[in-house]
């Protein structure tokens, strides 16, 4: 999946003007916490933890605009808990707003 990076951006700069090191840092705390939903969604056993952590991505996605990002976690959320497509899918796309941040730089 080939993301569009456009509303992240928009987001980032909304919240931080011409910045560059508060969008940097906005950027990490983002991907930081995705990075740690999809940790606990990797850890996830039970429905209640799975959903937990599906809704918590889509809402940390959604804060941003990442729309790639919050129908992924969408998708997981009606999902059995630890499907590795899923988490496959989730934590490429967080791969790619990653790289996407170190290119801009």
């Amino acid at each position: 999946m080939s993301m569009d990076y456009g509303a992240f951006d928009t987001a980032l700069t909304a919240a931080a003007g011409d910045d560059a090191a508060l969008i940097a840092e906005l950027r990490k705390a983002f991907i930081d916490s995705a990075k740690r939903q999809l940790d606990l969604l990797g850890r996830s056993r039970c429905d209640a933890n799975w959903q937990y952590s599906c809704y918590r991505l889509k809402g940390l996605a959604a804060s941003f605009g990442v729309t790639e990002l919050m129908q992924l976690a969408e998708e997981g959320a009606v999902g059995a808990p630890g499907d590795p497509v899923i988490l496959r899918k989730i934590g490429s796309a967080i791969g790619q707003i990653e790289s996407a941040g170190l290119v801009s730089r």
